[in-house]
């Protein structure tokens, strides 16, 4: 028999902190996808129905519509960098749907957009693993003591998930690391 993973109480605030959070960090590669398909705004208005909902916006059918739009969007770039920024940006809109399950899968909702992010900058970069770890540092110093809050309630990150798996894992220890219980840095 199978344990059911325990409930993680999550506010509406606290899923506005974490969806502002995987905006700013899918914003800075926005015009990598952009430069690729300039006529596309899937991505850009994935980011932007996050920040509408980060900033008192409804959490409703639009967002989430957005979301699988720039997942769609990312179907569609003829680049690996410019994919990883549309997937950057449909996990910014996607955060707000982060689920109150103790599961570690749920890091991801939480860190998939800075993630891919990161991703989209090595690739952008020639597969420059420096310029991740640079992108995910910036990453570290914009999450906001909610944001980390939110994340200690929830097991560390999973395994698996090829490059991007393992930048998540990344971002979520120096998360972890930043926090001291009560307040970060």
């Amino acid at each position: 028999m199978t344990e059911k993973p325990s409930e993680i109480v999550l506010s509406e605030q606290d899923l506005r902190e974490v969806t502002g959070f995987a905006a700013a960090c899918a914003e800075v590669v926005l015009g990598v996808f952009e430069a690729d398909r300039p006529d596309d705004s899937r991505p850009r208005d994935a980011i932007g129905a996050a920040w509408e909902f980060a900033r008192g916006g409804e959490r409703g059918k639009a967002l989430r519509d957005t979301a699988w739009a720039a997942l769609k969007a990312a179907e569609s770039p003829d680049t690996a960098p410019a994919r990883e920024a549309a997937l950057a940006a449909m996990s910014a809109a996607g955060a707000a749907y982060l689920h109150p399950l103790a599961k570690a899968t749920q890091v991801k909702h939480i860190l998939g957009a800075g993630a891919h992010a990161a991703r989209a900058a090595e690739l952008v970069a020639g597969d420059d693993r420096t310029v991740g770890a640079a992108h995910l540092e910036r990453a570290v110093h914009r999450a906001t003591p909610g944001v980390v809050d939110v994340l200690t309630r929830f097991p560390a990150a999973p395994g698996g998930g090829g490059r991007v798996g393992e930048l998540i894992r990344i971002l979520d220890a120096a998360l972890r690391r930043t926090w001291n219980g009560s307040h970060r840095r």
